[in-house]
């Protein structure tokens, strides 16, 4: 082969797999937080409670014929916690709780997307939250609903894990938090 055609091959080498990394980077779909929520409910006095995060973002790239492109990357501001009653919500800010100002935001990066079944699937990624980072599975199910796709899944969280409350909450509040989600993105 002559230099002229090898260099020619090489420079379409790189155009073609520039243009795929741009349209694999242009396939992530954004989050539609008007349609989504993330909420957490947890038990406290045998009771349980629920509140939701008002702000959170992300992007997600899912196509489930071909799940080893497969991202996610998700960030909630902690401080956006709302349990309908503000003065808990304040005292959920600080420093023993979510500490927001130190740390303003959980977040959950994907590393890898497995099939369960039909429309069944498990995220492994790492999840942070006040500082620390665990590898994590959470379980979710896909579905199109009016052009857009429809991540719904729940998983249970530690408190404990990340240091959310004190030990004197333990015999009041279970250490156990179900994060809940239904996150929608544009096809």
């Amino acid at each position: 082969m002559s230099t002229s055609v090898a260099r020619f091959l090489s420079r379409w080498s790189t155009v073609v797999l520039a243009v795929a990394t741009l349209t694999a980077v242009a396939a992530a779909s954004s989050i539609d937080a008007t349609k989504s929520g993330i909420t957490a409910t947890f038990r406290q006095m045998n009771v349980p409670v629920e509140g939701g995060f008002k702000v959170f973002r992300g992007t997600i790239d899912f196509d489930p014929r071909n799940l080893k492109l497969a991202r996610a990357r998700i960030e909630i501001d902690t401080a956006s916690f709302d349990l309908g009653a503000p003065e808990y919500e304040e005292e959920l800010r600080g420093k023993e709780w979510f500490d927001a100002p130190t740390y303003p935001k959980a977040s959950f990066v994907s590393s890898g997307v497995i099939s369960v079944g039909e429309n069944r699937f498990v995220a492994k990624g790492k999840f942070t939250l006040k500082g620390k980072t665990q590898e994590i599975k959470v379980p979710f199910t896909m579905r199109s609903e009016s052009g857009a796709r429809v991540f719904e899944g729940e998983l249970p969280v530690s408190r404990k894990a990340y240091a959310i409350g004190s030990s004197e909450w333990d015999g009041t509040l279970d250490d156990e938090v179900i994060v809940k989600f239904r996150v929608t993105t544009a096809h």
